[in-house]
């Protein structure tokens, strides 16, 4: 591929192979239940117009991944400092990026990629919806050239081919390394609430696919209830339980080597390159400065693990990404010691945050989280419990209940705080896994001070600081300590005209 990026040109052809397989496939997810139907069911006779039909399928694929091949291009526009890609088969399209509103580029390679040697190069900026720009096939060289292109801010005008020494590609030296060990210690101590929610819903989709598959076959649910509910007795229920948690912390462990595996950083000249992955190798380059909020975590078992997890938000579009498209906004760093957070804070803020003054929330931070969350539901429950005799035993789990709640509340209530330096502003929060938020005031895009009328008497009020990448919220504080920091913040931003991104 040429490396002169100031000429129109295209992918790879092997992106050809890349996109009628991507297509292939998502038609086979579509229709994977009518295809296993049409294999079981159909009478042999027309058995080959199935495999046919699944031919023609996999042709229309290769015709639309090589006329989409044909119509992709792009380039770099030195002068204007825009990267510009033409793209679509009927519908033409013209996409114009900004250099500077370049935010992230990711290069990734999945199994088929890397089976034909190719790279895949995706563009991210503030105002995406998703990525901004995926480029399916692309050599190595090409694509860590266009990187660097991509994530400077000024691009040579001169019109002039890539050196041999430029074409190299430049190997940093990592200045953080996540070993395997330190990725099965995180493992164990985090991420439990994900891998929960996935092993929900894997298990949903297997009960709601298990009951297609049982009406297609037409199979009797009756024998199948009545013979799962002959094994279930209390030791099986127990076993079943153990045998849950180990599959919990069995899916957490291979989802943090499948997505951290080999994680490293290292500079590359302004930026930072993060490298991870177990199979699809993932290389992303993030700009320190388009970083909005830096956040580390940390839980008790990782306190005594010397362990912590490092957050690196950016900027996103308002509420127009959601699910996997709002994780390409958060750079996740696992198991880091302090040490190596640090380091990671230097690189980002430039300077590690000093301790400033520090203010913490009103008592009445916890009325209403009891009332609504703990004491009403009780109430209700207790009310069920007393009119329905089934549901009396059960009185004391509403006891153990309630006494949880309030624990965990109090726990909320007294690591909630924000502590304000000249330069930094730092919330803290959490109940299991205790939370710093740090961020600049250059940063703040907005603020929002509001207070109940209810608490106008006690002068207590609520602060809500809007950024690119999310919200840093402080509830139920001074409120007169509050519009201080707000005309105190303001005029930082105004006096110091410093740039957000």
């Amino acid at each position: 591929m040429n490396n002169d990026f100031s000429k129109p040109q295209r992918q790879s052809a092997a992106g050809i192979v890349i996109m009628a397989a991507h297509t292939t496939l998502s038609i086979g997810r579509a229709f994977i239940f009518f295809i296993i139907y049409a294999f079981v069911k159909i009478q042999s006779a027309y058995l080959i117009y199935v495999l046919l039909s699944l031919a023609v399928i996999i042709l229309g694929s290769f015709l639309f991944a090589y006329l989409w091949y044909v119509k992709f291009t792009f380039f770099l526009d030195k002068e204007k400092q825009e990267f510009v890609v033409n793209k679509g088969i009927f519908n033409r399209d013209q996409v114009i990026i900004q250099l500077d509103k370049i935010q992230q580029v990711n290069i990734n390679q999945s199994i088929l990629q890397k089976i034909i040697g190719v790279y895949g190069l995706k563009i991210d900026t503030a105002g995406a919806h998703g990525e901004e720009v995926s480029i399916k096939a692309i050599d190595e060289t090409s694509a860590y050239n266009l990187k660097a292109h991509l994530l400077h801010k000024k691009v040579a005008i001169e019109n002039q081919p890539e050196t041999a020494e430029e074409a190299q590609i430049v190997e940093e030296t990592p200045f953080l390394r996540i070993s395997s060990w330190t990725l099965f210690k995180v493992g164990l101590t985090s991420n439990y609430g994900q891998s929960l929610a996935l092993l929900a819903a894997f298990f949903y989709t297997v009960i709601y696919e298990g009951k297609q598959l049982l009406d297609t076959f037409k199979i009797d649910k009756n024998v199948i209830e009545s013979t799962v509910t002959g094994m279930l007795t209390i030791v099986t229920a127990f076993i079943l339980i153990g045998v849950l948690l180990v599959v919990l912390l069995v899916i957490n462990m291979v989802r943090t080597f499948y997505k951290y595996f080999e994680l490293q950083i290292s500079q590359h000249k302004d930026a930072l390159l993060l490298s991870s992955g177990l199979i699809a190798k993932k290389n992303t380059l993030v700009n320190p400065a388009k970083v909005q909020i830096t956040k580390y975590s940390q839980n008790y078992f990782q306190k005594k693990l010397n362990m912590l997890n490092v957050n690196l938000k950016q900027a996103h579009f308002g509420e127009s990404k959601k699910g996997h498209e709002m994780q390409g906004n958060t750079m996740e760093i696992p198991g880091c010691n302090p040490t190596e957070r640090d380091e990671l804070l230097r690189m980002i803020l430039s300077k590690l945050p000093k301790p400033g003054k520090t203010f913490i929330p009103d008592w009445r931070f916890l009325n209403l989280p009891i009332f609504f969350k703990l004491v009403l539901p009780v109430i209700i429950f207790l009310i069920i419990a007393l009119n329905v005799p089934e549901v009396k035993p059960f009185i004391a789990a509403a006891a153990i209940y309630l006494v949880t709640g309030i624990v965990m509340i109090y726990i909320s209530f007294k690591k909630h705080c924000i502590s304000v330096s000249d330069e930094f502003i730092v919330k803290k929060s959490g109940i299991w896994d205790i939370s710093h938020e740090i961020i600049t005031p250059a940063k703040i895009q907005a603020i929002t001070t509001f207070q109940y009328p209810w608490h106008k008497g006690a002068d207590v009020g609520h602060l809500c600081l809007h950024t690119a990448a999310g919200q840093i919220r402080f509830k139920y504080g001074n409120y007169t300590e509050i519009k201080q920091l707000v005309n105190y913040w303001l005029y930082q931003v105004e006096h110091r005209n410093e740039s957000w991104m």
